[in-house]
């Protein structure tokens, strides 16, 4: 990534709020709570200190690696509409997969992005980041857990929200058809070495991201 790219406000605002929460922790509430020089202190201090360097590395990882790129050579396999919803007309399907910013055809679960002006495979974000950051935020953990725990992303959430709605309409009933088990989703997200978890650069699970499996699949 270029360095303008990474010395940009969004970039200098997620530090911004890395520094004051660790302030605010750290200096603030557990110096009133038991005081630094204690032992209990410096535990605690120790633990948030662990978690916000973690956090940060995650974040350095996150920014820093190539999200991926659509191959050239990639096209859509006309038959294939395992992805799609029950209640999707199938010519809707090979539509849904050109991407007119591109011109080019996309694979299931990636979208467009603004910043990098291309197709981002799998538009995800850094899951062990994330998690270590809603450990200090609170609120964002749940949603994270969530998101995880059903294997979509923010953008497939509020995608889903709109499928539910047009299959109630229709009679029918909707499931992301990407969510398999709690258990299958976070080792696809976060790999089956539960060991590896809390390792930002452990990105040996991840596969070309082209192709994911399906409740299909495993129906």
């Amino acid at each position: 990534m270029k360095l303008k790219n990474f010395l940009s406000l969004p970039i200098f605002s997620v530090f911004f709020v890395m520094g004051f929460v660790y302030y605010i922790t750290v200096f603030i509430l557990i110096e009133d709570w038991v005081g630094l020089q204690t032992s209990a202190g410096s535990l605690n201090s120790m633990i948030f200190t662990t978690l916000a360097c973690l956090c940060v590395l995650s974040f350095l990882v996150g920014v820093l690696t190539d999200p991926g790129r659509v191959p050239s050579s990639y096209i859509p396999d006309v038959e294939d509409t395992s992805f799609a919803s029950d209640q999707e007309p199938k010519k809707n399907v090979l539509q849904s997969k050109y991407c007119d910013k591109c011109a080019a055809y996309k694979p299931p679960r990636t979208h467009h992005c603004r910043v990098c002006k291309r197709c981002i495979l799998r538009m995800l974000a850094c899951g062990l980041m994330m998690l270590a950051l809603s450990a200090t935020l609170g609120t964002l953990l749940g949603w994270h857990i969530y998101l995880i725990t059903h294997n979509m992303t923010t953008i497939e959430y509020y995608e889903g929200i709109r499928a539910a709605w047009l299959a109630k309409k229709s009679g029918l009933s909707y499931r992301h058809p990407f969510d398999i088990s709690v258990y299958k989703n976070i080792t696809l997200v976060l790999g089956p070495n539960t060991l590896r978890w809390f390792c930002p650069t452990s990105m040996s699970h991840l596969k070309d991201g082209v192709s994911f499996p399906t409740l299909r699949d495993s129906s």
